[in-house]
């Protein structure tokens, strides 16, 4: 974000962290042999795997307000040699094998409020079948603070093809919204406010909502920063938050529940801080196990989710055991780990340096484990090609930076509106700056622009009082 960040003496995050056991250094002695390939040969079968409408195979978050459905498909490595008919069917099983492997605890949504409405009708000399709807409804019983997973697996019925071990399972995360007021407006469209909370107090995004629709301006709020940072006595990597954000966490109660209970989602940042860590240089195992620790931030504090950002990383040439020279691969490596630890949460990448483009991750397009990507100040290119696989809903054009005085020209958010971009991120809002009639003036485009709407300020700004 290019914005002064204050940095101090490396500290363990929580209790919770510390107790992770599995946080090992890694070992130089790896010896990596080189493998026979002549032994393995290539299917000529037809093999038959599920993926949802968005093309992602093994998991998908949904989040519904009283009823809400999943739309899944019965794809094909090869066109199909006759006629097929499956169907998905409830299967715990497949939750419990996934919270063994990776140590998580989600709970099954209850079987009763679960229905499949068709078979899948797979056709001869096709690769995928026609759509069959997995619907749920909520009840009483369920909880908003928490995810629930519909465990389905596909059997077939009748035709001949052979089924993916692996891909005929899949998971698919719910969370019940129907008790949670939405902010979602008309047209779809997210603000993303990326608040400076060295100097900022995050409530203020409470202040601004719009007149017709009473909703509020902003969907999701990005606490800018958490850092990535290295102990040089264990040799491990960790998540540090500077006495500003671990305020803000630890008085949650107080700063992010009433986003929250308005609809918000909260995200935390997670930027370089000056040493060997940064979010493009970890090793596979390295940026796994950091996944992990990211999981338990965002579980301890209740947050929606991380935002990556490469910056103010001191990068090391060689690289250092357990990291790797910085690369957008080894930065979508990581996004990768992330959305694998918490396929509940979102996962945000800032389109600059090396998370600007990021490429395919064990057979996955980026675009299917990165949220949002957010354009640098101005920025207003399709990213598609920079995270494929991403709908256009998750792309943040003309990003906007309230300090420094970068604004967008109306003309550009109605050009973003029509083409059909999704989002837009603010960064560094504060009525307590002296540019506030500035800042209002582009929030109340926002409104007008993408909403049809009229912004209210409430006057009734939230100082920082820690």
């Amino acid at each position: 974000m290019k914005y002064n960040i204050s940095f101090k003496r490396n500290v363990i995050l929580t209790a919770a962290i510390a107790m992770m056991g599995f946080f090992t250094a890694c070992d130089d002695s790896i010896d990596v042999t080189s493998v026979d390939e002549n032994q393995y040969t290539t299917s000529s079968d037809a093999i038959a795997y599920l993926v949802n409408n968005a093309g992602n195979s093994g998991t998908a978050m949904v989040e519904f307000r009283n009823q809400g459905q999943a739309e899944m498909y019965l794809a094909s490595s090869k066109n199909a040699e006759s006629d097929v008919v499956a169907n998905l069917k409830f299967d715990e099983e497949v939750l419990h094998a996934y919270n063994d492997e990776n140590s998580t605890e989600y709970e099954l949504f209850p079987k009763e409020l679960v229905s499949f409405n068709s078979d899948f009708q797979l056709k001869k000399g096709s690769n995928k079948s026609g759509k069959a709807l997995v619907q749920f409804a909520t009840s009483d019983a369920l909880s908003a603070q928490k995810t629930y997973v519909i465990p389905v697996r596909v059997e077939v019925k009748s035709g001949s093809i052979k089924l993916s071990e692996k891909e005929s399972v899949y998971l698919i995360f719910v969370k019940d919204l129907s008790a949670v007021p939405t902010v979602d407006k008309a047209s779809g469209i997210k603000i993303i406010s990326c608040m400076e909370v060295n100097d900022t107090n995050p409530l203020n995004n409470l202040c601004f909502t719009l007149k017709e629709s009473g909703k509020p301006l902003i969907d999701i709020v990005i606490l800018f920063s958490a850092n990535i940072n290295y102990n040089n006595e264990t040799g491990k990597v960790y998540v540090y938050n500077n006495p500003n954000v671990q305020h803000i966490l630890d008085n949650r109660e107080k700063y992010l529940k009433p986003l929250q209970d308005r609809g918000m989602k909260i995200v935390l940042g997670i930027l370089g801080n000056h040493d060997r860590a940064g979010v493009s240089n970890l090793a596979d195992e390295t940026a796994r196990v950091f996944a992990q620790e990211l999981k338990v931030v965002c579980d301890s504090y209740h947050l929606d989710g991380i935002f990556v950002d490469d910056e103010y990383s001191a990068y090391q040439n060689p690289a250092p055991v357990g990291f790797v020279s910085p690369s957008s691969a080894a930065a979508s490596r990581l996004c990768f780990e992330a959305k694998q630890a918490m396929p509940d949460r979102l996962v945000c990448a800032y389109a600059y340096g090396s998370t600007s483009s990021l490429p395919d991750i064990d057979g996955q397009q980026s675009g299917t484990f990165v949220d949002y990507g957010i354009h640098d100040y101005g920025g207003s290119s399709d990213l598609s090609s920079n995270y494929p696989g991403m709908p256009k809903s998750g792309m943040a054009l003309y990003s906007q930076e309230f300090n420094r005085g970068y604004w967008t020209a109306d003309s550009n958010l109605e050009n973003m509106r029509n083409d059909g971009y999704g989002s837009h991120m603010i960064f560094a809002m504060d009525p307590f700056r002296d540019n506030f009639d500035r800042q209002k003036q582009a929030m109340e485009s926002i409104a007008d622009k993408l909403f049809d709407d009229e912004l209210v300020y409430d006057e009734k700004p939230f100082k920082k009082d820690w």
